[in-house]
């Protein structure tokens, strides 16, 4: 049965209550709240569900329960996150779509982002941005209190030297709201995947990625980084998928990023 949730409008202080009896519910508060959007047409929405679909069989992940994937294409061209509603026997879902940025490799210490499933779990806690600029004005983070969703230690190929895997922290967080969130949809990043914060808030306050979480607190952990306000839905998932998909140009629907050249990519913190 799902679970009636309330719809936070961020920055304007009330609160709108809307029941989320079905997918199409969550779909329209993400056109309501997320301010970064991309329209994917139908049949590519069915094209990355089925590679991610795909990607989560190969790492023995079937039949699993409803839940939302996060599925991120780091093509150089793409650079788009879909959040999918899947189910058994039932054809998925497009929630929403942002441009994101993923790893840009031709400099020390900048991975290429690892392609593969991965599991967003209690094993790797999560934290928040304390909101703070690096020695380049740089809030790598973004602003204080978002969330960054943790993966782990990931083996990826530097983006350097003899491009030889090695291991760098993989997350998923929003970045600095004025220089860098505007090159969202061109790759930038140190090998995370940076989102806009619009789209960080509603993963957290919903609980897409928290299924771990949630498990956890059924048996009595408590975790700090969880807003008490949250409202998670009965479908939270705990999957990203980072895939490529070879694409040769950019698709028309994909948005690039502005190119404002308000910073050097290379300044950038993570």
């Amino acid at each position: 049965m799902w679970r009636a949730v309330l719809f936070c409008v961020w920055g304007l202080g009330s609160v709108l209550a809307q029941e989320v009896s079905a997918p199409a519910d969550l779909a329209n508060l993400y056109a309501q709240s997320v301010d970064r959007r991309l329209e994917v047409p139908a049949e590519v929405q069915l094209a990355y569900a089925q590679q991610a679909l795909a990607a989560l069989a190969q790492a023995g992940l079937v039949n699993l329960p409803a839940q939302v994937l996060v599925v991120v294409d780091s093509n150089p061209n793409v650079q788009a996150l879909l959040l999918l509603w899947t189910a058994p026997g039932a054809a998925p879902q497009l929630i929403g779509a942002s441009p994101v940025s993923t790893g840009h490799p031709g400099r020390f210490d900048y991975f290429e982002t690892p392609l593969g499933v991965f599991e967003h779990s209690v094993a790797n806690l999560d934290f928040r941005a304390e909101g703070t600029k690096n020695e380049n004005g740089i809030k790598g983070y973004g602003e204080k209190g978002l969330r960054v969703f943790d993966f782990g230690w990931q083996l990826s190929p530097r983006g350097w030297g003899d491009r030889r895997p090695s291991t760098m922290r993989l997350q998923m967080h929003a970045t600095d709201p004025t220089w860098l969130e505007p090159r969202l949809g061109s790759a930038q990043s140190k090998g995370c995947v940076r989102i806009p914060a619009t789209l960080n808030k509603f993963i957290d306050h919903y609980g897409l990625l928290d299924a771990d979480y949630e498990a956890a607190m059924q048996k009595g952990a408590h975790f700090w980084m969880l807003d008490p306000q949250r409202q998670p839905t009965s479908w939270s998932g705990r999957y990203l998928v980072v895939l490529d998909s070879g694409s040769k140009e950019r698709p028309a629907w994909a948005t690039a990023g502005n190119g404002a050249k308000h910073a050097n990519p290379a300044t950038a913190c993570r």
